[in-house]
């Protein structure tokens, strides 16, 4: 990985008070999340990595009565979760070296995946397949198009990097999935790029 990938973990965790101040709580991604919901059986199971403070996302997944087990880097954010949750399991842990031996019925990488190096995330595809029960439902956000981009936080250095469209499918393919659907730089969706798949039987 880069340095200023390296530099992700921790960023989010020196920036965890703050960052979980700035949060939006508009759940303007709830379009997107009811589509992904759909896919996930009630009283079923969701793998959120790098959930972060679990507000809103999270929130919205267990309040759907959803089992969510949530997964971040930053103790800081999971003790929060913790907090807010109690109910539910909250594990400090890298989504790159995720091993937890069991499925889920549906697995969502939202402001997270594309954090991670282009070779890091080709390396996850595997990693969604091995915690994926059949139809199980995948999303995650990338970037526009293949490439890097530094952004910013705090005055910090805040790294991004996706694959391009077609290496996506394919990598999807290659483990077990079909995309549903995929939206660039949605307008009602805050200009994220967004990646629904399900795992075939």
């Amino acid at each position: 990985m880069s340095s200023d990938a390296d530099r992700i973990v921790g960023l989010y965790e020196r920036h965890a008070q703050t960052w979980d101040k700035e949060r939006g709580r508009s759940l303007f991604e709830r379009g997107w999340l009811d589509r992904f919901l759909d896919l996930v059986p009630a009283g079923g199971s969701i793998l959120d990595l790098g959930c972060g403070s679990g507000e809103p996302i999270a929130r919205h997944f267990v309040e759907s009565g959803r089992a969510v087990t949530g997964v971040d880097t930053s103790p800081t954010m999971i003790g929060m979760c913790q907090n807010r949750f109690p109910g539910h399991e909250w594990l400090v842990g890298d989504m790159r070296s995720l091993a937890l031996g069991r499925r889920f019925d549906g697995i969502v990488a939202w402001d997270s995946f594309f954090h991670l190096s282009r070779g890091d995330q080709r390396a996850m595809f595997s990693l969604f397949h091995a915690h994926a029960k059949p139809h199980a439902a995948l999303m995650f956000t990338s970037g526009p198009a293949d490439g890097e981009a530094i952004g910013s936080y705090m005055g910090e250095p805040l790294f991004h990097a996706s694959l391009g469209a077609d290496e996506y499918e394919t990598r999807l393919r290659e483990n077990g999935f079909v995309a549903v659907a995929q939206q660039v730089e949605d307008p009602a969706c805050g200009g994220h790029t967004i990646w629904l798949a399900q795992r075939e039987a």
